[in-house]
Order: structure tokens, then C-alpha cells, then sequence
């Protein structure tokens, strides 16, 4: 029987980017720390670090729920970028946000090991510094979109709820809130996403493949 990939809405990279993540989280019940040493981004100065982790942590996560709530948003937002962009720009942006999100993390990350506010061993894993890129461009293409979310029971313009996010993000991120959450790592996400958003539609550019 042929398999009808387009049976749930789910375009070709979101489904597989979505498909990569459930393996190597399923990989990493069974392997127990060896797949985070390796695949999770680890501080360019720990003896763990290996430049290929600027990649592979975006497809890891530590918990189930962090998956879920992850993919979830993945295939609810991202799914309409790739039908309008196509495969080959969407997957570009999915990358290149995640390393932006990466980017800012080890900044931020440099300072607080110097200030010995974090473990130079302490791993960094998930998508949703590349999501977080996602749901800025989803603002910018569609500001007014009611979404309905989870603790807020009124409909939000998609263009708030993203600032909101964002000012959260950043409010948590300097004061120390939900320690142990990367949130500059989400701000590098949405920080590149816009900047993508933004060239592209200046430069009007179909050739960025």
C-alpha cells in the first residue's frame, strides 16, 4: 500500500524535520547521556564541543513535552511557510535561524561562564530557537491572524502574541526567570528570522537556493 504523504497537511521538510527530531528523541531514551555528549550544543571552550553541535542540537530535546509542544508549533506554523516559500528557501530559513540562535545563546553564554553564572559543561538542546524565527515570519506574513492561546482566553493577533513573546523572553532572559531556559537562544531565532523576512522581501530575492 503507497503511503499518501500529504495525508495529514504536513509539506516534505516540516515532515521530516518533525520525523528527525521524534527519532533522535526516541535514540536518546535508549542511549542515555551518549547522544546529548555528542549532539547537543555544547560552549565552544568545553572539551565536549564539537562544531557539527551548531546543527544537531536544533533535532534534540530534553524532554518529551519540550518535543511536543515544539513539534506542535512546527507544524502549525511552519507548514504554511514552506507551502509559500517552498521547500528549499524554507529549510534555509529553518537553518540559518537555528544557528542564529545558537549564535546569540554562546554569546550571552560567554558572559555568564566568565561571571561563573553557568557550567562551561552545560548542554544546550531544541528547536525552538529555529521556531521562534519561524513564528516572527509568520507575524510578519500574517499580523492579524486570531490565534488561540493556551492560558489566554481571547483570541491575539498573531503580530501581539509574537511581541509579547519576544518582550517575555527577553524580560526573563536578563532577570534570570525559568533559569535553565535558553531564552537568548530564542531571541537569536527571532532576531535572524526578521532580518531574513526583511531582506528577503527587500531584495524581492526568489534566487536565495
Amino acid at each position: 500500500m503507497q503511503f499518501n504523504s500529504n495525508r495529514f497537511g504536513i509539506p516534505e521538510v516540516t515532515r521530516n524535520i518533525i520525523a528527525i527530531n521524534v527519532l533522535l528523541f526516541i535514540a536518546t531514551i535508549y542511549s542515555g547521556n551518549t547522544m546529548y555528549e555528542y549532539l547537543a550544543l555544547f560552549n565552544y571552550k568545553s572539551n565536549y564541543f564539537h562544531g557539527w553541535q551548531m546543527i544537531t542540537h536544533m533535532f534534540m530535546h530534553g524532554s518529551f513535552t519540550h518535543l511536543l509542544f515544539n513539534m506542535f508549533g512546527l507544524y502549525m506554523f511552519g507548514s504554511r511557510l514552506e507551502q509559500m516559500w517552498g521547500a528549499k528557501r524554507y529549510i534555509n530559513f529553518y537553518l540559518i535561524t537555528g544557528l542564529g540562535a545558537a549564535l546569540l545563546h554562546t554569546l550571552v553564554q560567554d558572559y555568564e561562564i566568565t561571571q561563573g553564572l553557568v557550567n562551561i559543561n552545560q548542554p544546550t538542546v531544541g528547536a525552538s530557537g529555529a521556531l521562534f524565527g519561524i513564528l516572527v515570519a509568520f507575524a510578519m506574513y500574517w499580523p492579524n491572524t486570531q490565534l488561540f492561546l493556551m492560558f489566554i482566553p481571547v483570541p491575539i493577533k498573531a503580530k501581539w502574541a509574537v511581541i509579547g513573546y519576544a518582550a517575555f523572553e527577553l524580560f526573563a532572559g536578563i532577570s534570570g526567570f525559568q533559569a535553565g531556559v535558553a531564552h537568548f537562544a530564542h531571541l537569536g531565532g527571532a532576531l535572524f528570522g526578521f532580518i531574513l523576512v526583511q531582506y528577503w522581501n527587500k531584495n524581492n530575492r526568489n534566487s536565495f537556493y
